[in-house]
């Protein structure tokens, strides 16, 4: 029974784990052949709004699913590596194309390489300043992001430990009886 339990665990892990190594490689695989051409304009910004709005509500449904897993610790996990990345990418997105029609915008014409160089070291707050904006629209830009970023850290990060411990608590609480009352 013990080695039954182990073995489930495992093919929990690895299923989890599958799952966040392929949501990273299908968004970073996508951000990579996606049409981004069309120039940075109001559309633009609008897809980087849509994008966020599909994001939070992405990891409100991650932060339930993960409350109500048999696992909550690798949900969440889970949910962190297809979140992140997807608001990592949008933001990529984002920098690519207004990098492409206003090259001034960056310090250096950027690539998808240089955008999603650009955007993770924005995110993690290291700014090794070998490319920074250039432009008042570039600097708004990434203000932005630094915003979102700290929300990204703090809330979501809370609210997903929170969800854990919700999670945690109903495995080891007992089910309710009959005679229990709701």
């Amino acid at each position: 029974m013990e080695r039954n339990a182990a073995d489930q665990r495992r093919r929990v892990l690895l299923g989890h784990l599958l799952r966040s190594v392929l949501s990273v490689a299908l968004l970073t695989g996508l951000y990579y052949v996606a049409p981004l051409e069309g120039g940075f304009g109001i559309t633009t910004v609008m897809t980087l709004v849509l994008g966020l709005v599909v994001f939070g509500l992405l990891t409100a449904w991650q932060i339930a699913a993960v409350a109500h897993a048999q696992f909550p610790r690798m949900r969440a996990l889970e949910a962190l590596a297809t979140g992140v990345p997807l608001f990592l990418v949008l933001f990529s997105a984002t920098y690519y194309l207004l990098a492409a029609q206003d090259p001034t915008s960056f310090s250096e014409p950027l690539t998808r390489t240089d955008a999603l160089y650009f955007t993770i070291t924005t995110f993690a707050t290291v700014g090794f300043g070998d490319i920074v904006p250039t432009t008042e629209g570039g600097r708004v830009l990434v203000t932005f992001q630094m915003v979102a970023d700290l929300i990204l850290i703090g809330v979501i990060a809370k609210a997903l430990v929170g969800a854990v411990k919700i999670g945690i608590h109903r495995r080891s609480s007992p089910p309710p009886g009959p005679d229990d009352e709701p």
